[in-house]
């Protein structure tokens, strides 16, 4: 079971956070869904890219024979978590230009306020 635990950590988390954007109405909830599928998702290019056993990917350092764990998935997840930040950044203060416009964060409410 510890073998396939960061495939079930990945399922928990990416499913949290799509249950989070079906059924919750408020902003911040809806931006804590997506950075959990984010996040979720940037385990799941690690997880992809561990070998056990295996190096850093720098060829100047690594023994020979040696496997190496890779590169691909970390920087693929790297990118990633920049543009997570600037997505967070951008859902948050869109949050709260619509609370100091409708005075509410509700979906819902700011939806009927709309005119």
């Amino acid at each position: 079971m510890i073998g396939n635990f960061p495939y079930v950590t990945v399922a928990v988390s990416i499913g949290c956070g799509l249950y989070i954007l079906m059924f919750q109405k408020n902003l911040i909830k809806l931006a804590i869904g997506i950075n959990l599928i984010e996040s979720g998702i940037n385990l799941f290019l690690i997880t992809l890219g561990y070998r056990k056993g295996g190096v850093a990917p720098i060829y100047t350092q690594a023994p020979a024979g040696k496997a190496m764990v890779l590169p691909t998935p970390q920087a693929l997840t790297l990118t990633s978590i920049v543009i997570g930040v600037a997505t967070s950044a951008l859902v948050l203060s869109m949050a709260m230009m619509i609370y100091k416009h409708y005075g509410t964060i509700e979906v819902d409410k700011a939806r009927r306020l709309r005119g």
